[in-house]
């Protein structure tokens, strides 16, 4: 039997508000049988009874990101969408979809702000309006300047939070699409409220606010298509009303004041606000959602008298509770990640952001949570309760993007099966809208580092090709007049001098995460929307280098957090000097230069741009042959052999081939002189394991996984982690902290090693960009007895479990319709190529 299990539109089941002219239509496949391939599809898309594109029977095992080719689409139209396959036996299946375009543009609407001028208070746009006719469909289109909510007759009309989500907003700004059908009756009130959020409020460093303009603004449209196929429309216009409500005060960072007293006398004339339309786009990610709630695990008295409520895990979101308490009661709510040694509420690290919610209450049985804001906690303090609080009633509400959960990984070590958690639980609480470096002190930035070195691991554990998509186009918009790449985007460092400072390893992400998205989902569009983001970073980092080939120009972050400067290392004290490690920063930059230019060559020639590939061919070359003639010797030694400067060198392929084995050799050499562990940072981390396991040493890199002493990936385990930490000794051995300035407990980048214990643990990779075809080669380590997971790649589960047994294997592995894979076993027997199915090989 053949069954089509899913098909999607641009990555989305039965999307509306699209306007993509062209989107791609993908579609998963199911058999009974072994060696399943697609030989055949065909595709018709329909307006009514009209059929706009039939691509007829296409002879091709293609099933993913098939462009539609028809006449041009409209707007506001919704398209049924018909796909029939046969497979190599010519057994058929079909499935039916249908997407449905947004404004493609064609706006109508005005944007309208409020006058407030020193509230704090979230501004709340109405309109009242009546319908007498009978309803066959209705859209809102709405965006703002600000974060938005959307309330029609008293109902919240969706669950997503932080719309129209963070952007750089004076290039681009996303609206969303809402269908509201169900909501509307004959009496009508609509109420948007605004909150500051990315765009004006509290954010980035130095207490900034108004960071892209200073007031607050909505944009909205509501389609109402009748029965008697009649239409009205409802613009935001100077016939629109504000007020303010509930929320007396929202800031991201610092939280939010709920009065449930409040009630608002009067209401006030909106004003026109003179603001671009033409930088309006569509939704292009999944938004951020409530994804789960936790229930609280446990009610503590602190030595210093608080009431803290512990939930059990860092998570990023916010806490709702329920019940009935005396009018006018204050309930305070204040957040924190961790206690101090002695059991106390601490908040150091979060620096000034106040993280505190407080709620003064109605009287009534009601429900309390925030609305605007999020907080990176495990804990919260309560005052305002007393000593005795029912944790029943209060519940974490968990928030990230959401994205679809796509990896798993456990096997029989209990501490790495907790790493495992911590990594997937740092990637929440990090990807909300944008990848942030923490979510809970005065930051919350979308660094380029950490999204780079991480990428390949997140593409694992979630489907991040919209969040990813939508970034990258931020990261490009942002990109400066040279082809600069800002340290986070969006850019919320923006400086008065108009200067866009880049960083080594930062900066690449640019190259890196284009391409490491191009062979998670094999989709060449991610390519081809950033070749010219990518080239201009070349081109600025050929400029910067000059007739040398060599990037010795500029401030970067090196080896951030690396441990191999003796100051650190030994006495394990804070210093910014330190922070960069004792890699040479050009030494870092010029290899990042040699990588980002071959990941390029590598995408010009995968879209056909032959100019460019001859071009940057010869830029490589140059690179290379100055790289070694600047820090290699004759004999094959570096002049930063550190663990980070071997790591590279091996990694990006910047030494000739036969001096590799001794450079090896001496990484691991240096890893054994510090006792079996790494001293790298950020740079050097995401590479140890991975450069270990292809050059011939497997069994250190699993010695290095296990290892629990700091600094090592377990040592957070040991001490209670739940999350992955911004430092490898967050917590230091006698419970102490490291300097609160820079001590995030949720800080994903370090769980770059993920990728490994996927790729190499469980045994799963791509030969082609897609999992089209897979290699399966588990690679065991000492004390693993078992590993199993699988990842859902874009055709489908790929399953993989082995158990050892003295020396003996026993490998499961299922592999998706329409694809093949190349076994490889530990004892280096002949690889096998199996087809779709299940197999087991002993």
């Amino acid at each position: 039997m053949l069954k089509i299990s899913e098909i999607t539109v641009d990555y989305r089941l039965e999307p509306i508000g699209i306007d993509n002219e062209k989107p791609c239509f993908s579609w998963k496949l199911e058999s009974d049988r072994q060696d399943t391939i697609q030989a055949k599809y065909s595709i018709t898309v329909k307006y009514d009874n009209d059929v706009l594109w039939n691509s007829g029977i296409v002879e091709s095992n293609q099933s993913i990101y098939i462009e539609y080719g028809g006449s041009a689409l409209s707007p506001r139209t919704k398209y049924d969408v018909s796909v029939s396959v046969w497979d190599d036996l010519l057994i058929n299946a079909s499935i039916s979809t249908s997407f449905e375009t947004g404004l493609m543009g064609s706006w109508n609407a005005q944007w309208i702000t409020h006058t407030l001028s020193d509230s704090e208070a979230c501004p709340v746009f109405q309109k009242s309006f009546k319908i007498y006719k009978q309803i066959e469909s209705a859209r809102i289109y709405s965006t703002a300047l600000g974060i938005y909510d959307l309330h029609l007759n008293k109902s919240r009309i969706s669950d997503e939070y932080f719309s129209p989500g963070w952007t750089s907003y004076n290039k681009r700004i996303q609206y969303q699409t809402y269908d509201v059908t169900e909501h509307l009756k004959e009496s009508n009130d609509l109420n948007v409220t605004v909150a500051n959020g990315w765009y004006k409020g509290n954010f980035g460093f130095e207490n900034r606010t108004n960071l892209y303009g200073d007031k607050a603004a909505v944009l909205l449209e509501l389609h109402i298509k009748y029965s008697d196929d009649s239409m009205s429309i409802i613009t935001t216009d100077e016939s629109w009303l504000y007020s303010t409500d509930e929320i007396r005060y929202s800031e991201i960072y610092h939280g939010e004041i709920i009065d449930k007293t409040f009630t608002a006398n009067d209401s006030f004339p909106v004003k026109i606000y003179d603001f671009k339309k033409s930088n309006i786009i569509s939704q292009e990610c999944e938004p951020v959602r409530i994804i789960r709630k936790l229930d609280a695990v446990e009610l503590l008295k602190t030595p210093e008298g608080d009431m803290v409520i512990d939930f059990g895990q860092n998570l990023t979101g916010f806490v709702e509770f329920i019940g009935c308490f005396e009018k006018g009661k204050e309930i305070v709510l204040q957040h924190a990640e961790v206690l101090d040694k002695n059991g106390n509420f601490y908040i150091e690290n979060l620096r000034s952001a106040k993280a505190t919610d407080k709620f003064i209450c109605s009287g009534e049985n009601d429900i309390y949570r925030p609305r605007f804001t999020f907080h990176g906690f495990r804990y919260i303090k309560v005052t305002g309760m007393g000593n005795i609080i029912d944790i029943k009633k209060f519940k974490a509400c968990v928030l990230h993007t959401d994205m679809r959960e796509t990896g798993t990984f456990e096997c029989s070590h209990k501490l790495i099966n907790q790493l495992q958690h911590n990594i997937q639980w740092g990637q929440r609480g990090n990807f909300l809208d944008v990848p942030t470096d923490c979510p809970q002190r005065d930051e919350r930035l979308g660094w380029t580092g950490d999204a780079q070195v991480f990428a390949s691991t997140a593409a694992y554990n979630f489907n991040t090709s919209l969040f990813f998509e939508k970034w990258l186009k931020d990261l490009a918009a942002d990109q400066g007049d040279a082809g600069e790449v800002p340290f986070v985007i969006p850019d919320a460092l923006i400086r008065e001098d108009g200067k866009v400072p880049s960083s080594a390893a930062w900066g690449d992400a640019a190259v890196i995460i284009p391409w490491t998205q191009y062979r998670a989902y094999g989709d060449k569009r991610i390519l081809e929307n950033q070749y010219s983001s990518m080239k201009s970073w070349i081109d600025y980092l050929s400029s910067e280098a000059g007739n040398e080939y060599l990037w010795k120009t500029g401030a970067h972050f090196g080896d951030w957090l690396g441990l191999d400067m003796e100051q650190y290392f030994t006495r394990q004290k804070y210093s910014v000097n330190a922070s960069t490690g004792s890699t040479d920063k050009y030494y870092i930059a010029s290899a990042f230069f040699a990588y980002s230019t071959e990941l390029f060559i590598k995408t010009a020639s995968e879209l056909g741009r032959t100019d460019d590939v001859q071009k940057y061919r010869n830029l490589y070359k140059n690179i290379i042959r100055a790289f070694r003639d600047e820090y290699t010797t004759p004999n094959g030694r570096l002049v930063c052999e550190t663990q980070t400067g071997m790591l590279l060198a091996l990694k990006f392929n910047l030494v000739e081939e036969k001096f590799k084995e001794g450079i090896t050799k001496r990484l691991v050499a240096n890893i054994r002189k510090h006792n079996m562990q790494m001293v790298t940072g950020f740079v050097g981390a995401s590479y140890l394991c991975p450069v270990l396991t292809e050059n011939g040493y497997h069994d250190i890199a699993g010695k290095l996984l296990l290892q629990t002493k700091y600094p090592s990936w377990l040592y957070p385990v040991t001490k209670g982690a739940t999350t992955i930490w911004e430092r490898w000794n967050g917590i230091k051995p006698d419970g102490s902290f490291e300097n609160p300035e820079m001590n995030s407990f949720n800080h994903y980048a370090y769980g770059a090693i993920g990728d490994w214990m996927y790729k190499k643990l469980l045994g799963i990779s791509e030969i082609e960009p897609g999992y089209k075809v897979i290699r399966i080669s588990p690679m065991p380590i000492d004390t693993l007895d078992w590993v199993k997971g699988h990842y859902e790649s874009v055709y489908g589960t790929i399953g993989v479990s082995w158990n050892m047994s003295g020396k003996a294997l026993s490998l499961k592995v299922s592999i998706p319709v329409n694809c093949k894979a190349f076994i490889g076993f530990p004892d280096g027997r002949e690889v096998q190529v199996v087809g779709s199915g299940e197999y087991v090989f002993e």
